[in-house]
């Protein structure tokens, strides 16, 4: 993938080769010459990760001919946009930003928490969308701190279309799906600039800013519902469904940066959180013309609690079907009913057209799909994934919401729709069909005629392993993004009628020093048995026998423990886990667990966390470190935790609940009380404070702390605006009244994972020092 002379020619010599290696540190001196050349513990911090220098954001332009992607030639964050041309098998430079393009300085506050909750890393360009216009022009929109841009393919000058500011900056600028207008925020209301005639046009008013905002998307539904955007472009590009997001009854939090030299405002910021068991925002939905007027109504709004189960609490999901029938997805205070509302955007009328209800909760996806109109016999319908069996399965809804039927069954989870062709009648979706540690492209019919069986989806993708994957436009083809435990991401251009391969596009070879000087070795994937006889999966990094002895090892278990999470799987981010790597590399095994309650497994796998939340994750953990014991592997005394987020919580509880086990614990940015904790995660699997106190009690870390026999090291940043300080705080609190002793690390400017890259050093050692003295 690439060329363009010499530069870019030696752009691709980069791309194949990887000859990405790292400098020779300070801390290297003070270690020993092997220890160095092994791993050096600036590795664990390094970004990208080994091998995970290939492109991201892949897309097909609109006539199929070029494949884009943000791609860093020389192997760092900084990513530019590259065009692969599929006639001529030569890759271009497509767009480089003129001022370097984002950094971490550069952000908004706004952007820069946008970033936090996509724990989106990545510099230079982040993403772009493709215009799509009836003119032959091929183009992109690129948006930077400084503006809104837009490139030509081989063109050598961008155009900045919209200029931002720091003071008031674009905010998730869209393509409309004609591409002649671009819908953005500004100053917390919805805007469009027409593309033809570069004038722009507000099209809501009325926020304040401070309480009342449109078109963004809330907290709760960043950080917890995948729902990242607050407004929708109609398939017309006629309307703009939007948000208008009201927090006036949500008490401020408020966060002081302790670690500035000034004081006041600038050292302060205050959030609209809302804590267990209390109010969520308000959330109406409106829909405007794209060219400007009064908006419309929906008969919807959400947030408003009444008994303590509002049916419609949250705007979970919003979806354009064809002829501008408006749908959205609501879900009930307690997870149980989610209902798919449509509406008429003429007067704002509703109707519901499906509900989903399960005893534990409904899982978000993002797997409805609206079918066109005159293509097939169900016109009007859509495609619907429920977990009604236990496992997330496609199913063929008409106009009106009734189900025609099942489009998969069995044991296992349909993960994410690729794409639709319904002149073919077939449905294109990732899986687990081959086992809950892969992911693979299979096909299967739309309809099926008459009393004909289910046929067993047919698998596309080739290799063990995770594949992702990108269809183009005419469904001929797709890219395969593949990997394993056993080789870095590969890029593959694939036919979409049976999976062949038609061209590599980017491979990394392992004759590269970076991976012969860290050895790495990837985990060996093993099976136990829970204490009710359910499947557990684990990963092992054994340490060397000829440069370490014969087990048993000392013993470090790296857990989350959480829903919607997989530690365990057949990838190489498990290979390249570099805590993992060099802690292994220093004579310590690590052991990971996927407990029951974890994800990719199933309903009933998952659910177990139900009112559970560190009793069946914890005990499933000993379980595990009781098998390392059986096996030879681990002793009693010389075993560890670590986690964070909700790792960091599974550490410390499973810590103070089985003291006789556990030697230590690092416990990263804990949540360690639920009712500290949001609305939406904590009551899903918790309930509410009010219906279930014994629960939140039991599952406060703060209730175990007196048993405590090991060490803790806690680690927080300061400013985190997720899991608040506070929780550590209070953690701190109780271990004092209990007489435990406890080791504190805190990042002043911070927030829930440190970014800064001394900051990470900094950590990585303190906490190599607190395993390496208590261990």
């Amino acid at each position: 993938m690439q060329s363009v002379e010499n530069e870019k020619k030696k752009n691709l010599k980069r791309s194949r080769s990887f000859p990405y290696e790292m400098p020779v540190t300070d801390t290297c001196v003070a270690q020993s010459l092997e220890d160095c050349i092994l791993f050096p513990v600036e590795e664990i911090v390094q970004y990208p990760l080994p091998g995970y220098v290939a492109p991201t954001s892949i897309g097909f332009s609109p006539d199929d001919s070029l494949i884009t992607y943000l791609f860093s030639p020389d192997h760092t964050l900084n990513r530019k946009v590259f065009a692969f041309d599929l006639e001529t098998c030569k890759q271009e430079l497509f767009f480089s930003p003129p001022d370097g393009g984002l950094d971490e300085s550069n952000v908004s506050p706004e952007e820069k928490l946008r970033r936090e909750r996509s724990r989106e890393r990545g510099l230079g360009v982040t993403r772009y969308e493709w215009v799509k216009t009836s003119l032959k022009k091929r183009m992109i929109m690129v948006p930077l701190p400084v503006g809104i841009y837009f490139q030509e393919f081989s063109c050598s000058k961008p155009e900045l279309k919209l200029a931002s500011t720091s003071l008031s900056p674009i905010i998730d600028p869209h393509l409309s799906p004609d591409g002649t207008m671009l819908a953005y925020v500004r100053d917390h209301e919805l805007h469009v600039i027409n593309l033809l005639d570069d004038e722009p046009r507000q099209l809501t008013f009325g926020a304040n800013g401070n309480t009342l905002t449109h078109g963004l998307a809330e907290y709760i539904a960043q950080e917890e519902m995948d729902r990242k955007n607050g407004y929708w472009w109609s398939l017309d590009s006629r309307f703009i469904a939007f948000t208008q997001v009201d927090s006036s009854e949500i008490p401020l939090f408020r966060i002081m940066h302790q670690g500035k030299s000034s004081v006041g405002a600038d050292a302060q910021e205050d959030h609209a959180y809302p804590f267990a068991g209390a109010s969520n925002v308000k959330v109406r939905l409106g829909v405007v013309s794209a060219a400007g007027g009064p908006a419309t109504w929906m008969d919807l709004l959400c947030g408003e609690m009444h008994d303590g189960n509002n049916e419609e609490e949250y705007l979970a999901r919003v979806n354009w079907m064809h002829g501008n029938i408006l749908t959205a997805q609501v879900l009930n205070r307690s997870h149980s009913k989610l209902k798919i509302l449509k509406f008429d955007i003429n007067t704002g009328q509703r109707k519901v057209i499906l509900v989903e209800e399960q005893d534990t909760w409904v899982t978000l996806h993002d797997c409805f799909t609206p079918l066109d109109v005159g293509v097939n016999r169900f016109s009007g319908g859509f495609i619907w994934a429920s977990e009604k069996t236990g496992f997330r399965h496609l199913y063929l809804h008409d106009a009106n919401g009734t189900c025609l039927g099942p489009i998969t069954e069995g044991d296992w989870m349909v993960e994410q729709i690729a794409g639709v062709n319904e002149a073919a009648g077939l449905v294109y979706f990732t899986g687990t069909l081959d086992g809950p540690l892969e992911s693979n492209l299979y096909s299967a019919k739309l309809f099926l005629d008459g009393n004909e069986p289910l046929q067993a989806p047919l698998r596309l993708t080739h290799g063990k392993g995770k594949h992702m994957v990108v269809l183009d436009h005419q469904m001929q083809s797709f890219v395969d993004i593949h990997d394993s435990l056993d080789f870095p991401p590969r890029v593959l251009l694939c036919s979409l009628s049976d999976g062949s391969l038609v061209m590599p596009l980017y491979e990394q070879p392992f004759t590269v020093p970076r991976f012969k000087r860290l050895q790495l070795e990837p985990p060996e994937i093993v099976q136990i048995q829970a204490n009710d006889g359910t499947t557990l999966f684990g990963a092992l990094y054994k340490p060397d026998e000829t440069r370490f002895g014969p087990p048993p090892y000392k013993t470090l278990i790296s857990v989350y423990g959480g829903p919607s999470v997989q530690l365990v799987c057949d990838s190489w981010m498990n290979t390249v886990d570099m805590r993992a790597q060099y802690l292994r590399s220093r004579g310590i095994l690590v052991w990971k667990l996927d407990n029951r309650g974890t994800a990719r497994r199933g309903l009933k796998f998952e659910s177990c966390l139900k009112y559970n939340a560190g009793r069946i994750d914890a005990e499933d953990q000993l379980t595990g470190a009781e098998w390392l014991i059986k096996k030879g592997l681990a002793k009693v005394g010389h075993i560890g935790l670590y986690g964070w987020s909700y790792g960091g919580y599974l550490s410390a509880m499973t810590l103070a609940r089985f003291p006789d086990i556990f030697r230590c614990a690092v416990s990263g940015a804990p949540v360690t009380s639920w009712d500290g904790y949001d609305t939406f995660y904590t009551e899903k699997y918790m309930g509410l404070p009010s219906e279930n106190p014994a629960g939140y009690e039991y599952s406060s870390v703060m209730h175990h702390v007196h048993k405590i026999k090991g060490s803790l090291l806690i680690v927080h940043g300061m400013i985190d605006e997720n899991v608040h300080f506070r929780h550590t705080a209070r953690l701190v609190n109780a271990l004092v009244s209990a007489g435990k002793p406890y080791e504190l690390l805190i990042f002043p400017d911070e927030r829930h994972m440190p970014r800064r890259f001394r900051d990470r050093i900094y950590m990585e050692e303190r906490i190599w020092d607190f395993i390496e003295r208590n261990l």
